[in-house]
C-alpha cells in the first residue's frame, strides 16, 4: 500500500477510535517518523525566475533579484528564496567585455550614387553648467551632405536606432552604413534594424578613425564652427545652432572633393536630388 493511503487510513482510525498516533501507525504498519513527514515545497518556480534573473543581470546579486521578485508581486519568503539562491550555487558574475570581431581594412571608395553608404559618428561636449552633452552626425557620403545634425544629453542604441528610423520615412534607406566600434553601433537593437532593412554594415578597424574619414571631416567642422565657437546654456540652443549650421554646410560649405562645389550644389549638378 502506497505511503499516502496509509497515513490517509491511519488519520481515519485516530478520528474514529481516538487511539494514539502511535497505535494507529503500528495498525497500518507505518513508524510514526513517516506519518510526520511532510513532502519538501516544489522550488521549481523559484528556481526558474532566478536563473532567469541571472541571465539577464548577471552582475547583479541576490537582493537584486529578490527585490524584482517582489516587485514581480511573487509574495516568496526571502529566506526560502536565499535557500535556493544558495542550493543551486548562484553568485556575483562579473560581465566579461565583449572582444571586437576583427576588422579588415576596407579602402574609402568614393559611393557612385546617393545613398549607397552613409557614415555615422558621435561627437561629445558640455553646456555652460557642466552638463555633457553628445551630437549625432551622419553624413551621406557620395556627395558629403549632414542628414543629421542633432544633439541629445545621451544617445543609447533605441534613440540611435530611433533617429535612423525618422530619417528613412522621407529618404530612401543606405546600401551600407559605415562607423567605428562604437557601443552603440555594436547593440543588438542596432544591429538587428540593419539586418532587418537590408543594411549592410561597415565597420572601421579600431583606432583607425581616418577609415572614417568623411564623416570625420564633418566632425572637425562641426567643432571648429560650432562646439568650439559658442557657449551653450542649454540643448535647445545647441540644437538650433546646429540646424544653421547644417543648412549652412549643406548649402555653402565648399569641397575640394566635389570640385569646390557644396554638397547641394554637386547634387544638383549632377542631377542627383
Amino acid at each position: 500500500m502506497p505511503l499516502c493511503e496509509r497515513k490517509e487510513l491511519a488519520e481515519g482510525v485516530i478520528s474514529e477510535t481516538g487511539i494514539s498516533i502511535n497505535r494507529a501507525c503500528k495498525i497500518v504498519c507505518m513508524s510514526r517518523s513517516m506519518y510526520y513527514y511532510g513532502h519538501k515545497k516544489d522550488d521549481q518556480a523559484a528556481i526558474s525566475k532566478l536563473l532567469d534573473l541571472a541571465a539577464r543581470y548577471p552582475t547583479r546579486g541576490f537582493e537584486t533579484y529578490y527585490g524584482k521578485i517582489r516587485l514581480d508581486g511573487l509574495l516568496w519568503n526571502r529566506k526560502r528564496v536565499l535557500c535556493v539562491y544558495r542550493n543551486i550555487n548562484l553568485k556575483l558574475r562579473v560581465k566579461r567585455k565583449r572582444r571586437i570581431p576583427c576588422r579588415i581594412k576596407e579602402k574609402l571608395i568614393v559611393p557612385s550614387t546617393v545613398n549607397e553608404r552613409w557614415s555615422i559618428d558621435f561627437m561629445s561636449d558640455a553646456l555652460s553648467n557642466g552638463r555633457r552633452f553628445r551630437v549625432l552626425n551622419v553624413i551621406d557620403d557620395y556627395n558629403r551632405k549632414s542628414l543629421v545634425n542633432e544633439a541629445f544629453y545621451s544617445i543609447p542604441g533605441v534613440r540611435l536606432v530611433q533617429r535612423l528610423k525618422e530619417l528613412i520615412t522621407y529618404r530612401p534607406k543606405p546600401k551600407r552604413i559605415r562607423s567605428d566600434n562604437g557601443p552603440e553601433f555594436l547593440s543588438k537593437i542596432f544591429v538587428d534594424f540593419c539586418k532587418d532593412n537590408d543594411i549592410e554594415l561597415q565597420y572601421i578597424q579600431p583606432g583607425k578613425p581616418a577609415q572614417n574619414a568623411y564623416i570625420e571631416r564633418l566632425n572637425r567642422t562641426f567643432r571648429e564652427d560650432v562646439l568650439d565657437a559658442y557657449l551653450f546654456g542649454s540643448l535647445i540652443e545647441v540644437n538650433a545652432i546646429a540646424y544653421e549650421s547644417q543648412i549652412d554646410y549643406n548649402s555653402n560649405h565648399p569641397h575640394k572633393s566635389l570640385n569646390g562645389l557644396s554638397p547641394w550644389l554637386y547634387a544638383k549638378e549632377v542631377l542627383v536630388y
